[in-house]
């Protein structure tokens, strides 16, 4: 039985993605480019059984001066929660991009590679007056001039607690979170 287990442990991590699988993959994944000016975002909340919990919108600014940006971010939950998450982020000479924000434990740290930006970090999320810090393995997928895809993992203690699926649009002219539709 522990064989079986192990066997199946091995083969479901050979399963997982690889940045490098994206490396060929268009458009080019321009952090700096993609993430300047406004942008809106939807996006949903799922359990580790694959329900619905939450959806949410999000509107963000975001601003660069050479290789340094800020990502000033608005959550609109859609039971009135509202949440800021305040981006300093930096691309080093090698393309590697760290983060700090203020609900971020410690340092994020990622990679582009062709479509894809994979970054990992660790959050603190408010659930029911607790705060529970959760791994997050963050990746995104550049679609096109305008658009991009985002599935985030969430994790405790190595097991999927929460997916969230987001959707970027930084069309023109370009809704708020705050607008009627």
């Amino acid at each position: 039985m522990k064989a079986l287990l192990l066997l199946c442990t091995i083969l479901l991590s050979a399963c997982s993605a690889s940045l490098d699988d994206y490396a060929n993959n268009k458009p080019d994944f321009n952090l700096p480019e993609y993430f300047d000016g406004n942008i809106t975002a939807w996006g949903i909340i799922e359990d580790y059984s694959g329900t619905l919990t939450r959806h949410f919108c999000v509107d963000i600014v975001g601003t660069w001066e050479n290789n340094q940006g800020q990502l000033h971010e608005t959550f609109y939950f859609d039971d009135g929660e509202q949440q800021v998450r305040i981006w300093e982020l930096q691309i080093s000479e090698d393309g590697k991009v760290t983060g700090r924000a203020n609900d971020v434990v410690g340092e994020a740290s990622g990679a582009i590679r062709g479509n894809a930006f994979n970054w990992k970090y660790v959050l603190e999320v408010p659930i029911d007056g607790s705060v529970y810090e959760l791994a997050v393995d963050d990746w995104l997928y550049r679609l096109d001039q305008h658009r991009l895809m985002n599935r985030s993992y969430m994790k405790k203690f190595g097991v999927t607690v929460a997916e969230i699926s987001i959707y970027f649009d930084k069309s023109r002219p370009l809704k708020s979170c705050t607008q009627s539709s």
